[in-house]
Order: C-alpha cells, then sequence, then structure tokens
C-alpha cells in the first residue's frame, strides 16, 4: 500500500528532470532541454530521490553519475514516456489514430497485400497499419505484433489461425529457358531452384507422376528471391502461382506447365491470449472480404 502511495503522488516533472539528467549527466544541460534553471532540474531531481528514499545520482565536481538505484528506474521512465509520447502522437484533429502491427510473409506482402493496401487506408484511415515482412519465421509475441501473415498448415502453437487462400506451387522460369521445356520430365535437366523448405520439388515431381531428380544447387530463404532468380535465367523456380500474377503478364517468368501442388495455404494468425482491438478486428474483417470478393469475381478464372 505505502508503494502504491508513493507512485500515486510522483510529480511528472521530476520523472523527466530525472530522465533528462540521466541522458544528459549534467543538471545544466538537462534544463536547458527543459527550458528551466539548472537549480529547478536540481530540486526536482532532489524531490524524487527524498519521495523514493534513495539516491539516483552522485554528484560530481563536472555533472553527475547515475547510481546503481538510478541505472534500476532509467529503463522504466525511458520506455514509459516513449509510450506515452507514441500514444499522444496518435491523436490527430481531436480523433485517436490506431496502430496495428502486422508480420506477413514477403511473398503474400509483395504478390497480394501492397497491391491492395490503398483500399484498406482508403476504408480505414484512422487505422495506422505498419508491416514488417519475413520469411515465415516469427515470433509473434517476441516482436510484439497484433497479427502475423504465415504459410502453412494454420497449426502453429499458442495461436488462433484463420485460412486466407490456398495458392498450389507450379514451375516459373525465364522466356528463353522455357523454350528449352516441352514436358515435366525436360525439369531434370535444369538448375531447380529451392527453398529452405527441402519436400517442395519431390512432391511436385510426385504430382507429375515422375521421381525426383537429386536436388542440388542454390537454396533460397524466400519465394521472392526464388523468384528473380528465376527471372534472371539462373533456373527453374517452384512458386505459388497466384502471387506471380504481374511477372506473368509483364513477361519476366512464365508457366512451362500446369501442374500445381498444394504445398500449404496462407493464414492469418493472432494469439490466443491477445483479446482483438476494434482495429485489429477491422483488418482482419477487411482481409477475408477482400479476398472472398477476389474469388468470386468473374476475372479470377481468366487469371487462374
Amino acid at each position: 500500500m505505502r508503494r502504491r502511495t508513493k507512485l500515486s503522488h510522483l510529480p511528472l516533472n521530476a520523472l523527466r528532470a530525472f530522465e533528462a539528467t540521466a541522458r544528459h549527466l549534467s543538471f545544466t544541460r538537462a534544463g536547458l532541454e527543459l527550458r528551466v534553471t539548472q537549480a529547478a532540474v536540481s530540486q526536482h531531481v532532489k524531490g524524487l530521490e527524498d519521495r523514493l528514499g534513495v539516491q539516483l545520482f552522485r554528484r560530481l565536481p563536472r555533472g553527475v553519475a547515475l547510481t546503481d538505484e538510478g541505472q534500476s528506474l532509467l529503463p522504466s521512465i525511458v520506455e514509459a514516456f516513449g509510450r506515452l509520447t507514441e500514444t499522444l502522437n496518435r491523436f490527430e484533429d481531436g480523433r485517436y489514430q490506431d496502430v496495428i502491427s502486422v508480420g506477413v510473409v514477403g511473398t503474400f506482402a509483395s504478390g497480394w497485400l501492397l497491391p491492395r493496401l490503398d483500399s484498406f487506408r482508403k476504408a480505414y484511415p484512422r487505422i495506422d497499419l505498419r508491416l514488417f515482412t519475413n520469411n515465415n519465421r516469427i515470433d509473434i509475441a517476441g516482436e510484439g505484433l497484433d497479427f502475423a501473415i504465415r504459410f502453412g498448415d494454420g497449426l502453429w502453437h499458442g495461436t488462433e489461425a484463420t485460412h486466407l487462400m490456398g495458392a498450389p506451387f507450379t514451375p516459373f522460369c525465364a522466356p528463353l529457358l522455357a523454350r528449352r521445356l516441352s514436358r515435366p520430365a525436360d525439369l531434370k535437366r535444369e538448375v531447380l531452384l529451392r527453398s529452405y523448405r527441402q519436400d517442395e520439388w519431390p512432391r511436385w515431381f510426385t504430382a507429375a507422376g515422375l521421381q525426383s531428380p537429386v536436388l542440388k544447387g542454390m537454396v533460397f530463404d524466400s519465394s521472392i528471391t526464388i523468384a528473380s532468380a528465376a527471372a534472371r535465367g539462373f533456373g527453374v523456380a517452384l512458386l505459388p502461382a497466384a502471387l506471380f500474377l504481374d511477372e506473368v503478364r509483364q513477361r519476366r517468368l512464365v508457366r512451362p506447365f500446369k501442374i500445381e501442388v498444394a504445398l500449404g495455404d496462407y493464414w492469418i494468425t493472432s494469439l490466443h491470449s491477445r483479446r482483438p482491438s476494434p482495429a485489429m478486428l477491422s483488418f482482419k474483417n477487411w482481409l477475408l472480404e477482400t479476398i472472398a470478393a477476389k474469388n468470386s469475381s468473374p476475372g479470377k478464372q481468366a487469371e487462374a
């Protein structure tokens, strides 16, 4: 109870004086930043020390040095002021700006999400969406994310996963290389670009009714870099067709064969322990509705 009484009476000016002095290790420079006198800063810090019952600084002939107690207090004060500043910055024109942090596997971000983000921005101008791309290896809690959009089977410990879309894989290559390919077996003579998921090409060859060749050569950590290597003629890539339509339209990549294999789906995931905010629900619903509208559009069959 005594601790609560102390905390409830800590003045904001004293905490700000402590934080500024800790950064500058000088009452004088802290006073210049806060636009008060050196004596006023020293008085605020002394009052804070008296309230806490500890010494936060050692007074030196020139400047000050943090005590062990001051070192322990500083990170919490810096974090608190940082969060307060971030929250206050969300207010604009008298309204609160929500923030959502989303980790997105890079292929989905570039191939599907980015072309549609303007639609989300116009529909929800008060939501500040922050995107962090990854190669499907992500820690929602550790990275402080609201959502993670992932590729796989939907089974990630401690998370709720909602299905977004399927994305069958099929071979892609540069137009010049495609001229050498007349049947699936011809791929055994080519460089097959690989990801860190080692079973992708063997599963495609099984779908094609063939035995997989021994795989060797370059390995990449994302479909984006594999696609870029394929477009440069380095070999044949196995990619989710629905997310590389622009490369096909621009003739950077071509599909030599129509055989596809399902290696996983895209999911939006969040922690079971996290109660979704209104802004989170808005983003998730927009995502699901946009995908549903795309799947039911007349142009879907033409793009497949």
